[in-house]
């Protein structure tokens, strides 16, 4: 351990070979356990029956009727209403859940007639208890012939397959019962059947014990009694071993870096001598001020879609009188919501990475500028045309195009695979000028080399690690979708994405002088050994209850927790930060201005929100027995909110504030900071409104609810729909237009008046 952490050595000193080996043993074996995992997923999936019959061997649908039930779920954007399995929206129903609680409950009524000759209700607690029981044994048995490739229902369970299409009809028809869906979205007869095919598939998943276990393929999930489930003994007993690892490594970190205090952002007792000089930049630099009135525009953008999709929780029947749903119904805001969030985020960091590669040079290369501009042209296309494509899409108008040109329909991934490719496309450009600035043989200052190599790799894996969103189709066993679309939502984003940003501000306060080469090295170092201890495998945590084997749950809970340990970093870091917006006395006794004052208020507010998003609410969600009761409620989006928005929303908001800074001259800057300074409060302070008044709130209360009264009611019109939960949606909107109108339109505006500023510069 010594050997991976020695004593402090000076700028001029080259750090132990053992930062880099940690990094690359920690890589090896976290991937190498990851891959093991998702190979285990193919083989351990749920299996899509060639057939499902009744006792007589009568074709109910095939499974070719359940993936065309899952094209048409997709299609139409149902993942942006309901969920499958807890992952998805919540605007609707959970549809596995609502179809398992129908199946049960259809199938108890059967039962009841059968044995009592009488209606369930009117039985008495004996026979309702004893009618129950035969429920939960009948669908606990798995009836799957592998053999044969058919699935055979009992004659109650056929009763209750028969009932699954009229429910659904119904439910489509009606939008003040469904979260806002267009009236009558899903009319086509044969669409409908597809549908109740492929939930009710996902339905026999989650009830059907697996071959050779008591409990189904998604370890019991949903959380419903009166089928049978339940949570298995190892949702209980990894919780509390992952509670020892969490303490465990605690421990371990906060041991090294009482003993090795310089392991920390800003370099003390050194007095800065900033690289780059604010208000004086290139031609190219600030040609990059245009991408950020971008990312202002589709923050503005996000904020009043979101805005209108947490009110169809409030009011799903009506948008102040408005049928809104007739032409922007709730799935459609609610993808626009993601995608221009993962948009305005992305853009903003791939813009200040050019800037800060472009910073390392002495002047602007040949053909920087032309080729800034075309990757600015593609990235505007990508979003408009991607995001009309999701529209058109989900309004049925592109026939067979709609995977391709329209919307993929899974959750943060729905645009459609054109798109999508011509994004991985764009990254690949954006790396190869990264590259082309950055190569350490052509920077001038050798001091920075170290930084600007590890800033590559990170950035390097942003258009390598996309690359699994390519790995699935409409039509591919959900299970395996799952396993992949969360190798980009945790993967990439909470992991490369995540190691990358950190390399991005080593080097932008490496260039402002606040912290020295060996220091911004180790944070890089040490935050990528512990992103990547507990993130790789960590990822898991995603899939206790999609179809995977309890192998997964027992190693993702371990190293999760994992992930909370360098968070509680973050606090040994807080002070340093509050000290460096105060400046340093002159010798006259004045103050020194700080230049860049908001660029560390935003930063600030990342770790605030890093250890209370990712960090609290994150963790929260992450103990398998917790995961268990909680996945796809309230107290999911409290976290997405709180993490998202809050670490990478601020530091996309910080760099920008950084790039604004260095090409805004000292005339204009005033009448810029002046905004930034109110979309900091009003971001902020609307989040923090956002998050106690409603989505904690709602989510404790709606756990709660799981609890009392199983899952499919805390995710049903019985439970969402009630007075108190109408209350405390409307109570998200004082947070929401704090953080419309005091948070990102003053950022519009800070952005629109930098890019004014830099235009008359430059003429």
């Amino acid at each position: 351990m010594s050997a991976q952490f020695p004593t402090l050595a000076s700028d001029t000193e080259e750090l132990s070979p053992w930062w880099i080996r940690s990094i690359l043993i920690v890589m090896v074996f976290g991937l190498a356990i990851l891959i093991a995992i998702t190979s285990d997923g193919y083989t351990k999936a749920p299996p899509i029956p060639g057939k499902v019959v009744d006792a007589q061997g009568t074709t109910l649908f095939t499974g070719q009727d359940i993936r065309d039930g899952q094209g048409v779920f997709l299609k139409y954007g149902l993942m942006d209403n309901g969920s499958i399995w807890g992952h998805g929206a919540y605007l609707g129903p959970d549809y596995s859940a609502a179809a398992l609680h129908r199946m049960g409950e259809d199938t108890a009524s059967a039962i009841a007639q059968r044995r009592f000759g009488q209606p369930l209700d009117a039985l008495d607690a004996a026979q309702k208890a004893a009618v129950h029981a035969e429920v939960a044994v009948q669908l606990k048995q798995n009836r799957y012939d592998a053999a044969a490739d058919t699935l055979t229902l009992t004659p109650e369970e056929v009763l209750a397959w028969q009932q699954q299409q009229p429910y659904w009809t119904h439910y489509f028809q009606h939008p003040e019962e469904n979260g806002g869906l267009k009236a009558g979205l899903i009319s086509d007869a044969t669409e409908l059947r597809q549908f109740s095919a492929f939930v009710s598939w996902a339905a026999w998943a989650s009830v059907a014990n697996r071959p050779g276990y008591d409990y189904s393929y998604t370890n019991n999930f949903p959380y419903d009694p009166a089928v049978g489930n339940t949570p298995i003994p190892g949702a209980l007993f990894w919780s509390a071993m992952s509670l020892l690892v969490l303490l465990a490594g605690m421990a371990a970190v906060l041991l090294v870096s009482g003993k090795f205090d310089y392991l920390g952002w800003v370099s003390r007792g050194h007095r800065p001598h900033p690289n780059i000089v604010p208000g004086q930049s290139s031609p190219a630099e600030r040609a990059l001020v245009k991408f950020f009135v971008i990312v202002a525009l589709l923050f503005l953008f996000q904020t009043l879609v979101g805005g209108a999709t947490a009110h169809y929780r409030a009011d799903p029947g009506s948008f102040y009188g408005f049928a809104l749903e007739d032409w922007f119904p709730s799935n459609l805001m609610r993808t626009w919501h993601l995608q221009s969030a993962i948009f305005w985020i992305a853009t903003a960091y791939v813009a200040a990475a050019l800037f800060l590669g472009r910073s390392l040079r002495k002047e602007d290369p040949p053909g920087l500028l032309a080729w800034t501009n075309i990757l600015f042209a593609a990235f505007v296309a990508v979003v408009v045309l991607s995001m009309l494509g999701e529209w058109l899409g989900m309004s049925n108008l592109m026939g067979d195009w709609w995977f391709w040109l329209g919307n993929q329909g899974w959750e943060y991934l729905e645009i459609g695979r054109f798109w999508q490719i011509l994004l991985i496309v764009g990254l690949s450009v954006w790396f190869i000028l990264l590259f082309w600035l950055c190569r350490p043989a052509r920077i001038p200052n050798k001091d920075v080399r170290p930084i600007a190599r590890m800033f590559l790799w990170a950035a390097s894996a942003i258009p390598v690690f996309y690359l699994p969103a390519l790995f699935y189709g409409a039509h591919t066993n959900y299970t395996v979708v799952e396993t992949w679309r969360f190798w980009i939502i945790h993967l990439w984003v909470e992991g490369f994405f995540e190691f990358f940003a950190t390399t991005v501000v080593a080097l932008m306060l490496y260039q402002l002088g606040l912290a020295s080469r060996n220091v911004a090295l180790r944070v890089i170092y040490l935050d990528a050994i512990l992103y990547f201890l507990g993130g790789l495998i960590g990822t898991g945590h995603h899939w206790y209850f999609v179809g995977h084997v309890q192998l997964n749950m027992s190693l993702s809970a371990l190293f999760s927790v994992l992930e909370v340990v360098p968070l509680t970093l973050l606090t040994l870091d807080a002070w340093d930060f509050v000290h460096t917006t105060k400046g340093q006395v002159m010798i006259d006794g004045q103050p020194q201005r700080v230049q860049h004052k908001w660029t560390f208020y935003y930063l600030m507010a990342v770790g605030f929100w890093n250890f209370v998003g990712a960090g609290m609410f994150g963790f929260l969600l992450n103990l398998p027995i917790v995961s268990y009761y909680e996945v796809g409620t309230q107290l999911t989006p409290n976290h997405g909110h709180a993490s998202l928005m809050g670490v990478f929303g601020m530091l996309a908001l910080a760099l920008m504030t950084f790039v604004l800074r260095q090409t805004v001259d000292e005339k204009h800057w005033p009448g810029v900071e002046k905004y930034i300074k109110i979309g900091f409060w009003g971001t902020n302070i609307g989040l923090i409104m956002m998050v106690v008044m409603s989505l904690f709130p709602s989510g404790v209360l709606q756990i709660w609810d799981v609890v009392e009264h199983s899952y499919w009611h805390a995710r049903s019109l019985d439970y969402i729909g009630t007075p108190r939960q109408h209350l405390i949606e409307w109570l998200r909107l004082p947070g929401d237009l704090v953080f419309i109108i005091f948070g990102s339109i003053p950022m519009v505006i800070a952005a629109g008046k930098g890019w004014l500023s830099v235009r008359a510069q430059r003429a």
